[in-house]
C-alpha cells in the first residue's frame, strides 16, 4: 500500500493454473444466490426496486438493488471479495496479490459510497452471510425512513 492509503501498484501475481482460473471465471458477478434471496424477500414484502442501476456519474459501477424513488442503494457484499471480518480467508497462494485485490475492492466500495452520498443516496451494505430476513428488515426500515 502506498503512503497515501491507496492500494498502490499491483503486485506480481503467479498464474493460478488453468483449472482454478476457469473455475474463478465462472463465478457470478451479479445475481448471486444471496442477492436473489434478498430480492425475493423484498419483493414478497411488496417493495419494488431496480437491479444493476448505474451509479450516477460513474457508468463503470452499478448498484446491486436500487430504490430509485427514495435513492436507496443496497449492496450484498461477498465475504471473500470484500474482506468480511468474520469469514474472509485469504488464499495462501499469491497472498500478496490477494491482499492487494481485496484492499482495492474495499477502496472502490468506499469511493462508490462517497459518489452515491454526494448524489443524495443512502447506502446500505449487507454481508452475504447475513440471514435474509434480517437483511430485508434493514432494507425495509431504511426504505420506510427515506419515504417519510
Amino acid at each position: 500500500m502506498s503512503g497515501d492509503g491507496s492500494p498502490g501498484a499491483e503486485p506480481a501475481r503467479t498464474s493460478p493454473g488453468e483449472a482454478l482460473s476457469r473455475k474463478m471465471s465462472t463465478l457470478a458477478r451479479r445475481d448471486t444466490a444471496p442477492e436473489l434471496g434478498l430480492r425475493r424477500e423484498l419483493h414478497r414484502r411488496g417493495l419494488r426496486y431496480r437491479v444493476q442501476v448505474k451509479v450516477p456519474g460513474n457508468n463503470r459501477r452499478t448498484i446491486d438493488t436500487a430504490f430509485t424513488r427514495v435513492r436507496l442503494a443496497v449492496y450484498v457484499d461477498g465475504c471473500f471479495w470484500h474482506g468480511c471480518p468474520q469469514h474472509h480467508h485469504a488464499p495462501k497462494g499469491n497472498a500478496e496479490w490477494w491482499r492487494w485485490k481485496v484492499q482495492r475492492n474495499k477502496e472502490r466500495d468506499r469511493d462508490t459510497d462517497r459518489e452515491l452520498r454526494a448524489a443524495g443516496w443512502e447506502i446500505l451494505r449487507v454481508w452475504e452471510h447475513e440471514p435474509v430476513a434480517a437483511a430485508a428488515d434493514a432494507v425495509e426500515t431504511a426504505y420506510l425512513d427515506r419515504i417519510c
